[in-house]
């Protein structure tokens, strides 16, 4: 019987999959993060992960790579490819933060998440009050008219609601805080955990919470910006979290 590399299903030769080394690095990486390869535990040899694949040594060495580069795993002479501790982890790399939120505790990531996007976005909102202009003004009302007709079709109303808060964050001019939601945020969207149940009762008081941050912004009332952002991103996640599957 052909040996099968532990926790990481058919092999991978069986689906025809571009980008060969990425794809990979991305199976890899799950099953490190969801410990199927406990920090201390060495992955599979080489041969036996070109094998699994059905890539050749270069590829699995490119993944290797980049494991090594995520700071999930370390090479040691004599004992092979080790994962590392999780504090060792770049928890900004999406391939990892999307692994995280799919965990038993996933949940936790998703509330640090939350918490994460409340401080940084109620600042954001605030520096948009001060920084707001008559043309960036024009573009948040036009944002918030478009999710005034979309509130009877949340899934419509989701998509526009990020754009909601993409105006406002390019409206505060801060890059940095807003990369750093952007590359946490996308990988949580496409987590069922994170997006909860749709309906249209959950798309009117998030509404109504935006009309509070823009009138806000509007009035170019940077406090009250920031505490209706802060209570938005709050309350908007707690009724996600209650109705998820978890609940």
């Amino acid at each position: 019987m052909q040996d099968r590399v532990v926790g990481l299903g058919a092999p991978a030769k069986t689906r025809r999959r571009p980008r060969l080394a990425e794809a990979v690095v991305e199976e890899l990486v799950s099953a490190i993060v969801t410990e199927v390869y406990p920090a201390g535990s060495a992955l599979p040899p080489e041969n036996m992960l070109c094998d699994h694949f059905g890539v050749s040594r270069t590829v699995v060495r490119e993944a290797t790579t980049a494991l090594t580069e995520k700071g999930l795993v370390v090479s040691l002479q004599g004992r092979g490819t080790i994962v590392r501790e999780q504090s060792d982890w770049n928890l900004l790399d999406p391939m990892i933060l999307a692994a995280l939120f799919r965990r038993e505790d996933g949940l936790a990531y998703l509330d640090n998440l939350s918490e994460i996007r409340s401080s940084l976005e109620a600042s954001m909102a605030a520096k948009a009050a001060k920084r707001a202009t008559a043309e960036s003004l024009a573009e948040l009302r036009a944002q918030i008219d478009k999710l005034e007709s979309l509130v009877e079709i949340p899934a419509a109303y989701v998509h526009e609601d990020v754009n909601f808060h993409d105006v406002i964050m390019r409206m505060s001019g801060d890059r940095l805080s807003k990369a750093i939601i952007d590359g946490i945020q996308s990988r949580a969207l496409n987590t069922h955990g994170y997006s909860g149940t749709l309906n249209v009762e959950h798309v009117r008081n998030t509404h109504a919470a935006h009309r509070k941050v823009y009138q806000a912004i509007v009035d170019g009332d940077s406090e009250a910006a920031s505490k209706a952002m802060r209570e938005h991103i709050e309350s908007s996640w707690a009724r996600r979290r209650a109705s998820g599957p978890q609940a």
